[in-house]
């Protein structure tokens, strides 16, 4: 055979192997996709979620309501539900123009809570190596089709909604966690009419605990008639018990002994409140002596005053085994110095503990040196400086975005007891703190900034218990 020849015969068989790694590809690509096929027909939420939420599965499935309402109590599965439904959604649809986008209120509560919510749904349906998630941005995007699930804080500009969008397709899915944290109905219609662009077809999910007023704007809304809407109000006893596990269960029990109206509402999703109080949890009566003899740990707070606001000092007892907190005495004052404060707190012997030392990092009421810590607002480093320097163990409060809301919802949780006599300014306050309305008179789940001084000493004194941290000087 010539030479010629001789090249012309390798230069087939180089042919005929690519060819045949070709084939092979297509090949695998086309495994591939009937191994993906047979992933999305058999993919099915039911085996993962309470028989209670089988009916929606089945409306959402049919498109026979654009809302779907979810209040619920702590444990009902409400929020699991959410990101199944969203996962399987996007999943059926081979087109990959069926995209989601989830909302909290606040942006750094996003990671902790939906978009893990997210990542536990992929994993649940054993589909995580169809799925990549990034954290920065933060979003999943399902692979074979590129269709995305996007997260977003709605602290931010709501201008900046309007630059959202996904690679192709539409927003087939909204959902809208913790939704009575948002300021309320236009607040919500604004972010909606943001992101349903260009889109036929939607599914709005509307998760939350009901707060704690009937007349909450969020309760309100939802009751309200709306043909596009379904609801459904669910509570941890819907959910199988071996999904929430033994723990969760005794909290819930323990709850339901100690503080049955705080049960109602954390666990069984029950608006308990009549109006807007903020602290519907409280017990009106009066304090002996003997009471106070026989009482544990003591806690000390206070909030600085200003120009015209007063500085509240407050000094409590807490009832570890009963959830009971009890107000022993207060000092309210304006136009105090830190040095006249200071010794408005000596005085009262407030600085030193009179049984003796004790140390505990949890409850952190006093120090080695006898002395009685008193925990205040960290925004006053300078006066809490000056305290210090005249005597007194003070330190800086436990800050972070949303603390305000968190310090409330876990006193709300507390039964509080209140001596009018003993603490009147306390008192006062307490009785009649309520949530903040809308221009219609509507209840709002945000938190007046006016008012306050003893109930946010009150939040410092306890900073120890709410964060489970250690004290240090």
């Amino acid at each position: 055979m010539t030479f010629l020849g001789v090249l012309r015969g390798e230069t087939m068989k180089i042919s005929d192997n690519v060819i045949e790694r070709r084939i092979q590809a297509v090949e695998a690509v086309r495994q591939q996709s009937k191994e993906r096929q047979r992933v999305i027909d058999e993919l099915d939420v039911k085996p993962h979620i309470a028989r209670v939420y089988y009916e929606l599965h089945d409306d959402i499935a049919r498109g026979n309501h654009e809302f779907i309402n979810l209040p619920g109590g702590r444990g009902s599965g409400k929020s699991s539900f959410c990101a199944l439904e969203i996962i399987h959604g996007i999943m059926k649809d081979t087109t990959g123009h069926s995209n989601a986008i989830v909302f909290r209120l606040y942006a750094n509560t996003l990671r902790e809570s939906v978009f893990s919510q997210i990542a536990w749904a992929i994993d649940t349906l054993g589909v995580g190596h169809l799925w990549r998630g990034t954290v920065s941005p933060m979003r999943y995007e399902y692979m074979p089709t590129g269709a995305q699930i996007i997260f977003r804080g709605l602290d931010a500009a709501a201008s900046k909604l309007k630059s959202i969008k996904p690679k192709r397709g539409t927003f087939r899915y909204i959902w809208f966690e913790e939704f009575s944290e948002l300021p309320g109905p236009n607040f919500t219609r604004n972010v909606l009419q943001s992101v349903m662009r260009g889109g036929d077809t939607f599914t709005v999910f509307r998760s939350f605990n009901p707060p704690i007023s009937a007349n909450n704007w969020a309760n309100v809304f939802i009751r309200e008639p709306n043909e596009r809407a379904t609801t459904l109000q669910t509570d941890y006893t819907m959910i199988p018990p071996e999904w929430l596990g033994e723990a969760f269960l005794y909290e819930a029990e323990r709850l339901k002994e100690v503080n049955p109206k705080a049960f109602e509402h954390e666990y069984m999703g029950i608006p308990t409140g009549t109006g807007g109080e903020v602290f519907p949890n409280l017990e009106i009566r009066e304090i002996t002596d003997a009471e106070i003899s026989n009482m544990g740990y003591i806690y000390q707070g206070l909030d600085f005053g200003f120009a015209q606001d007063p500085a509240a000092f407050l000094r409590v007892s807490y009832d570890r085994k009963h959830d009971t907190i009890y107000f022993l005495d207060e000092i309210y004052k304006r136009g105090l110095s830190n040095a006249q404060l200071a010794e408005e707190i000596k005085a009262k012997g407030y600085h030193k503990d009179r049984r003796g030392g004790y140390v505990s990092p949890v409850f952190g009421v006093m120090s080695a040196e006898g002395q009685q810590i008193i925990i205040a607002d960290c925004a006053e480093p300078k006066s809490i400086q000056d305290l210090r320097d005249n005597g007194l163990k003070v330190i800086g409060c436990h800050k972070e975005p949303g603390c305000v809301e968190y310090r409330v919802k876990w006193l709300q949780h507390r039964r509080i007891v209140i001596d009018p006599a003993r603490t009147p300014n306390a008192y006062r306050e307490f009785v009649n703190y309520e949530y903040m309305t809308d221009k219609d008179g509507n209840f709002l789940s945000r938190l007046p900034d006016k008012d306050n001084h003893c109930i946010d000493s009150l939040s410092y004194s306890l900073d120890g218990l709410i964060y489970r941290r250690g004290v240090s000087a």
